[in-house]
């Protein structure tokens, strides 16, 4: 196993910590991530932050497109296209991000592990997000 210096131990994240939040990592290595459009990772993200511990939120639409600078066609395709991909349940203003028991969809190719350090394979999250929204550039 590698081990690696850490640039920064004084600022080691502790789960415990933090309020809730997080993404599984078969996320990631099980293709859910690369399925997604920009907009519905953001709505994703958004959503798992915002989730208690057993994932529901109770967000309305208004609230979510205001924090996320979405106008609400996108958000409502956003929103769908993550209930296609079995993300998400919804319910009458009632969200529920879902565990990832089910592999992505088959039309998501898997990457083998050799081949994930391609160059521009990866890029930050940050730069995700700053491609979704509007008026908004890379830094």
């Amino acid at each position: 196993m590698m081990s690696a210096k850490i640039p920064m131990p004084e600022r080691l994240r502790n789960p415990r910590a933090c309020r809730f939040g997080w993404i599984d990592h078969r996320f990631l290595s099980e293709g859910f991530l690369a399925q997604l459009s920009g907009e519905a990772l953001r709505l994703y993200v958004f959503l798992v932050l915002v989730a208690n511990k057993t994932g529901v939120s109770w967000y309305s639409y208004d609230r979510i497109c205001t924090r996320l600078k979405m106008d609400l066609e996108t958000y409502l395709a956003a929103r769908d296209e993550l209930l296609r991909s079995a993300l998400i349940a919804y319910d009458e203003h009632v969200f529920q991000v879902l565990s990832l028991t089910a592999p992505a969809p088959p039309s998501v190719t898997q990457t083998p592990r050799s081949d994930f350090c391609q160059a521009n394979d990866f890029r930050a999250l940050k730069d995700l997000l700053a491609e979704t929204l509007p008026g908004r550039t890379r830094s």
